[in-house]
């Protein structure tokens, strides 16, 4: 059996990002099953509100472990929104999850507009949410966990 990390444990708070589908939601759903308090970041819409209610249902906790806020992680200004809201809510994070993404069709050949896009969200989400959310992961000295996600 394989040693689980010690942020990853009950009553500890992870945020995802891209967590209204894919990656993110099962992620999501894992680690409201493992009793962790969830915080869905993607953007606002129906698909994060419905996010938002399977992982409740799977939340030891309902809706007191699970919160659901709209965010464009290529905007510095609403990371640190998101941050303000979560330590107000939850006091503190153990785990930062970077896992949006986007690939508006062919970058290579299509407008500068997409390629700008792909760089805000893909790389300077990453940057911004590891930038915005760690020194306080590190300040608390609890056990804690930034994952980044990516594809080929």
């Amino acid at each position: 059996m394989t040693p689980q990390h010690p942020a990853l444990v009950k009553g500890h708070v992870a945020v995802i990002t891209g967590a209204a589908s894919g990656i993110g939601l099962a992620a999501a759903k894992a680690f409201a099953q493992m009793g962790l308090c969830v915080v869905l970041v993607d953007l606002e819409g129906d698909r994060l509100a419905s996010a938002a209610v399977e992982v409740t249902a799977l939340a030891s906790g309902g809706e007191a472990d699970v919160v659901a806020i709209g965010t464009d992680v290529s905007k510095l200004d609403e990371l640190e929104a998101l941050e303000r809201a979560v330590i107000q809510r939850f006091g503190r994070v153990h785990v930062l999850m970077n896992n949006a993404g986007i690939q508006p069709g062919s970058a290579l050949f299509g407008p500068q507009a997409n390629w700008e896009n792909v760089l805000g969200v893909n790389l300077m989400g990453v940057v911004n949410g590891t930038r915005t959310f760690g020194p306080g992961m590190v300040a608390h000295k609890d056990a804690a966990l930034i994952i980044n996600t990516g594809s080929k």
